[in-house]
């Protein structure tokens, strides 16, 4: 995952599920935050305000965790609630047309969370503390992830991962998915990863062996493309906390997850 834009963009994403994160942009103890071109959402409070929507809390040996009872737990069961009344309807309309569908899940924040990192590294990002980080394989489960990986599954709708992790941490990610139990087709056929040095060949527009020049949204949608055009697939539906997550086709239907710490662009 590369995070391209950190806390000075948060307040772009603020708005999630039909409502907006707790507090934003509201007066706070006499201080009221900018509405002008002049002077950017306070930082300090807009941590506060993410506290708030995350329910943070750390749990009894110090990992920070979401609270199941938050906005954001809210906001994600109304999108998985969503989802699985969608996906029943278009396994059947592809089943009855002979047609194959599959889903597509990004991983980092959409089936597992990072709060953990975001909370001890103050929202910043490193390579080596994230590399060191998510090879731990120990993150807690996006609420309702598993589940719906599992729903779809047993809907008879193939499940694909679609990742900005990288080739090197494939097996601290199939460890880490199997711990939440979202053990579904997390072989190297389903689970697409980013391979800088041996890219596929039907990224060949903008990543060549040795040469990387794809944005996430070249790779995200060069990949669906590959599972429509080249595996026979139809995509019904595609999951991401990140726009670029989501943003170039080949899904029929697209499910934006809640994210104010980070922004990919």
């Amino acid at each position: 995952m590369h995070k391209s834009l950190r806390l000075a963009t948060i307040a772009t994403v603020c708005a999630v599920a039909g409502g907006a994160l707790y507090g934003a942009g509201a007066a706070t103890a006499g201080q009221s935050t900018a509405n002008s071109t002049h002077e950017p959402y306070n930082i300090g409070l807009l941590v506060k305000d993410i506290d708030t929507y995350y329910g943070t809390a750390a749990d009894a040996n110090g990992v920070y965790q979401a609270s199941s009872t938050s906005p954001y737990a809210k906001d994600l069961a109304r999108i998985d609630a969503d989802a699985k009344r969608y996906i029943d309807r278009a396994a059947r309309k592809a089943h009855r047309h002979g047609e194959k569908p599959a889903v597509v899940f990004d991983i980092d924040d959409t089936l597992l969370l990072s709060l953990d990192y975001e909370k001890r590294y103050n929202y910043t990002y490193n390579s080596t503390t994230w590399a060191d980080y998510v090879n731990k394989a120990d993150r807690p489960g996006v609420f309702g992830s598993a589940e719906l990986v599992q729903y779809a599954q047993k809907a008879g709708v193939e499940v694909f991962y679609n990742s900005g992790l990288s080739e090197a941490q494939r097996s601290a990610a199939v460890e880490n998915l199997k711990k939440i139990g979202a053990d579904v087709n997390l072989d190297a056929a389903h689970m697409f990863l980013k391979d800088k040095a041996t890219p596929p060949s039907y990224l060949s527009s903008c990543a060549t062996p040795g040469t990387w020049t794809c944005t996430t949204v070249q790779y995200k949608s060069g990949t669906r493309a590959h599972i429509e055009k080249d595996l026979g697939y139809d995509i019904v539906a595609n999951f991401g906390d990140q726009y670029s997550d989501l943003d170039g086709g080949y899904a029929n239907r697209t499910y934006k997850l809640p994210n104010p710490t980070y922004f990919v662009s």
